[in-house]
């Protein structure tokens, strides 16, 4: 009896695989078919990959400078005639090319436009304050076209170039100086003031600079004669007394 049962002792018996397992193989199986049928069928015949196509970035327009928004060119015929006739004037009056004062001219009917000040109260200022240098210099440190003291008015050239770069610029100082003085008219609600202010004299009683600036803006409105105001602009009246009003 043991000898016949010896051989079974030593048997390995057999286990029947588990259906899950059974399963799992089966999935595997289909899922390799399904990769290599596919792969097949694209080497083959089928369309080649079409490569993915990035929709372009949005393009972003730098704005323009507020300095080159200030030089902006006249728009009609009765503003190029307007232009024509001041630059005219200001070149034999102050003995400068007329190609330069045509520019400031422009220059200053934009910046006034920008602030809300009448241009011909800006390029008086120039014209008395600078005689349309646009390095000149004064020793209490004033530069430029409007004379304007660039340590008390650092913010304004910072944000423009700074004022190693921008000082001298004429579109620059025109339109820091052209702040400036609106700045004064809208603290004090007079002209007189406000030019009183800008040239550092507010207790000038004889309203000596206010009578300067008046007088040379007056010039340029006889120049003028019939030609069209500028639109939205601030207008002073006879010097000395009143403030500025805007125009309708």
């Amino acid at each position: 009896m043991f000898a016949k049962s010896a051989p079974q002792l030593f048997a390995i018996p057999v286990r029947t695989t588990p259906l899950r397992l059974h399963a799992t193989l089966l999935v595997l199986a289909i899922a390799i078919l399904a990769l290599g049928a596919g792969w097949l069928a694209g080497d083959i015949g089928g369309e080649p990959d079409q490569p993915v196509v990035q929709a372009p970035a949005e393009q972003v327009v730098p704005e323009q400078p507020i300095v080159e928004q200030a030089k902006a060119p006249a728009s009609t015929p009765r503003e190029s005639v307007r232009y024509r006739k001041l630059s005219q004037f200001l070149a034999k009056r102050y003995k400068v090319s007329q190609a330069y004062t045509l520019d400031l001219v422009t220059i200053a009917h934009a910046a006034g436009q920008q602030v809300g000040l009448d241009p011909l109260l800006i390029i008086a200022v120039m014209a008395v304050e600078s005689r349309f240098n646009p390095i000149a210099e004064s020793v209490v440190g004033a530069k430029g076209l409007m004379q304007v003291i660039p340590r008390f008015h650092s913010e304004k050239f910072r944000e423009l170039g700074g004022e190693q770069y921008a000082v001298f610029d004429p579109e620059t100082n025109i339109l820091v100086g052209s702040r400036v003085l609106k700045e004064y008219f809208s603290r004090t609600g007079s002209i007189t003031s406000a030019l009183q202010m800008y040239v550092g004299a507010p207790n000038d009683e004889g309203e000596t600079y206010t009578e300067k600036i008046m007088t040379e803006k007056q010039r340029l409105q006889q120049v003028l004669g019939n030609s069209a105001p500028p639109p939205k602009s601030v207008t002073a009246e006879a010097p000395g007394k009143q403030a500025l009003a805007f125009a309708q």
